[in-house]
């Protein structure tokens, strides 16, 4: 089976979708909010194309590898965590695999992206695979930056902390169900590091939370923080 529009592996837990997004994600895109507000209330969206807060800016990006390839972790791809940005159309698709033999249960963790990915890379995997992402780069996941208070509702995944700020948010106007939220404990991609999540038709509202590490969003509408 070709690389481009595998569906990421997951789990159904009553109406709530685990970890599941289709290939054809990147259809439900809505308007990147990128182009508003700067500084404190600007959008994660811009951060990201510009490398994130400004302790990110400040240090120069350096490619860890390409968006298009197997890599072997220890000899072609060292364990850390990583980020893609700027993909589009939910064509970018990564694997976590615990071996080459290209088989389903050779797969730890996978993920359809549109917008922007973190995954971090264990030095257990044998095998990390990679098509149609823009170029990955290493990521401090120490550093802090100026996280925003709104987001692209298509963005992918953000950085709590360093990409947007802690906080309620707000996204209007989701369709279908075709909203899916997610706050996360890690980049590890596994259900252990789902703290809760949610397929949303109509208003949506979460909290995220100073404790979180990342959240992911797919297919909603843009993302506003709570005065």
């Amino acid at each position: 089976m070709g690389m481009k529009g595998k569906i990421a592996l997951g789990a159904v837990v009553g109406v709530v979708v685990i970890g599941v997004v289709s290939a054809n994600a990147g259809d439900n895109t809505s308007g990147s909010a990128s182009g508003s507000n700067s500084g404190e209330h600007s959008s994660a969206s811009a951060q990201h194309g510009s490398g994130g807060g400004k302790a990110q800016a400040a240090e120069k990006k350096k490619t860890a590898f390409a968006g298009d390839g197997d890599f072997r972790v220890g000899s072609d791809v060292k364990p850390g965590t990583y980020r893609t940005t700027g993909n589009t159309d939910g064509m970018c698709y990564w694997e976590r695999a615990k071996d080459a033999k290209g088989e389903t249960d050779s797969i730890l963790a996978n993920d359809n992206v549109s917008g922007t990915s973190y995954v971090t890379v264990k030095a257990t995997d044998k095998l990390f695979k990679s098509n149609g992402c823009k170029d990955w780069e290493a990521v401090d996941t120490k550093a802090k930056g100026t996280p925003a208070a709104r987001m692209s509702g298509d963005g992918g995944m953000f950085g709590v902390g360093s990409d947007i700020a802690p906080g309620t948010y707000r996204s209007t106007g989701n369709k279908d169900d075709s909203c899916y939220w997610e706050r996360t404990r890690d980049a590890d991609h596994s259900l252990h590091s789902i703290i809760t999540n949610n397929n949303v038709t109509g208003t949506a509202v979460v909290t995220i939370s100073p404790g979180d590490a990342y959240f992911k969003t797919t297919g909603c509408g843009d993302w506003k923080k709570a005065a």
